[in-house]
């Protein structure tokens, strides 16, 4: 007998007859002779509605209130889905974070899990039942109701396998594994069947969807198995670890890209000290992350510098920076939109130079401008143009030599075993 937590994203849950799916298979598991812990997302579209709602009614709505909001999504899955299992014939349970014993910091949006106690949970195993628990919420120690950000319900089922145990952690999405690149752009992205923990992070801050940041960030450091693998099918998934056999030639493991980037570039700024230090500790006082920073060269006393936020930090960070106009005075401020960066990640490219040069080569073979450049020890990014992005990243798959003779399996029916 194997302790198991299974997650299944939205897509995965998106309408009844993808919820009696998932039920199927979450018996499927216990009659298997394993315990079960279920970890589920809003149905669908349910999440973006319920935002759209919201902003009808109040274009910058209250942050506790929008948190109080947002998990309503998850209770309903996870009801439904107990009630599926129970029709199914077998004993089902469902929590909400908080009833499983989620606590959080009280940062509404975006709270990190300051502790887990999931004692209601493995009673409730004890007792035979499969264990549901809605994703991406928890609650303050003063009892205030907040959620972990976009995509959280995988760090919800990751630090629900390492609180309890658990011997594997499956996430089911509708990709049947993790694709040197985005399936749905490149059809013949190849499938890995295995990758490290620091190339998963890699690929995950840099935008690939497949699993968020956090959750393997939980995994490496509570080193949990985890698998990701298709909840429309039976194939092998990819297992995220802390070693991997790398494959003879292969440089580059995967390319991700990143439509949510915004440059804000500031001009004539008086270069003395100091001044990055008010900038960006400005910036981080207003939880705003900024990723590439780069300075040009200086003139007659004064420096040009831009750096990247996410899309929707933008105009919060122009008006950050007209905040500070009167302790640091500059000429102008500008922000531009339109942009995406595209990443290259690998454990190889340590060993090997000229990585980032050809991927240079083939974005300008492309007739695209590179913005900006960011670099480590197994990543390049590119900030271009959106324009072009499924040509820039069809080019460099092939060019790192990433195609695969087959097609990538993206959604579709249930296969037969």
């Amino acid at each position: 007998m194997a302790l198991y937590v299974m997650k299944f994203g939205g897509s995965s849950v998106g309408d009844t007859e993808r919820m009696q799916r998932v039920a199927r298979r979450v018996v499927e598991k216990q009659q298997e002779g394993h315990q079960v812990m279920v970890v589920v997302s809003a149905m669908g579209d349910t999440t973006d509605d319920l935002i759209d709602q919201a902003k009808l009614l109040n274009p910058n709505p209250p942050l506790r209130e929008m948190d109080m909001l947002m998990t309503t999504g998850e209770q309903i899955s996870i009801a439904l889905l107990a009630m599926a299992i129970d029709a199914l014939g077998a004993k089902a349970v469902s929590y909400t974070g908080w009833q499983a014993g989620f606590r959080t910091e009280a940062e509404h949006g975006r709270a990190r899990i300051n502790d887990i106690k999931p004692d209601r949970v493995l009673k409730s195993l004890e007792e035979g039942n499969i264990v549901i628990v809605a994703g991406f919420q928890g609650m303050t120690e003063g009892g205030e109701i907040t959620t972990f950000g976009r995509g959280g319900s995988d760090t919800t089922a990751v630090a629900l396998a390492a609180a309890t145990g658990a011997d594997y952690c499956e996430i089911y999405t509708d990709v049947d594994g993790i694709y040197s690149t985005d399936p749905r752009i490149v059809k013949n992205a190849r499938k890995l069947n295995e990758i490290s923990y620091d190339e998963m992070l890699e690929l995950a801050n840099l935008g690939a969807a497949v699993l968020h940041p956090r959750a393997v960030e939980y995994a490496k450091h509570n080193k949990v198995r985890l698998v990701v693998r298709s909840s429309f099918n039976y194939h092998e998934g990819t297992v995220v670890k802390e070693e991997v056999n790398m494959e003879q030639g292969v440089v580059v493991s995967g390319i991700a890209y990143d439509k949510n980037v915004a440059r804000i570039s500031i001009l004539g700024v008086s270069h003395v000290p100091g001044v990055l230090a008010k900038v960006f500790g400005s910036l981080a006082n207003a939880k705003i992350d900024v990723d590439i920073i780069v300075q040009s060269g200086v003139t007659d006393g004064k420096a040009d510098f831009s750096f990247t936020v996410a899309l929707s930090d933008c105009d919060k960070a122009v008006k950050v920076l007209e905040s500070i106009r009167g302790d640091l005075p500059y000429e102008n401020v500008t922000s531009e939109e339109g942009l995406v960066k595209v990443s290259i990640v690998g454990a190889g490219m340590v060993s090997h130079p000229g990585v980032a040069a050809q991927m240079f080569d083939v974005i300008s073979k492309q007739g695209v401008n590179i913005v900006m450049v960011s670099t480590s020890e197994i990543k390049v990014s590119c900030v271009i143009d959106g324009s072009k992005l499924n040509e820039v990243v069809t080019a460099l798959h092939t060019a790192y030599g990433l195609d695969a003779e087959s097609t990538a399996f993206v959604g579709g029916p249930q296969d037969r075993r």
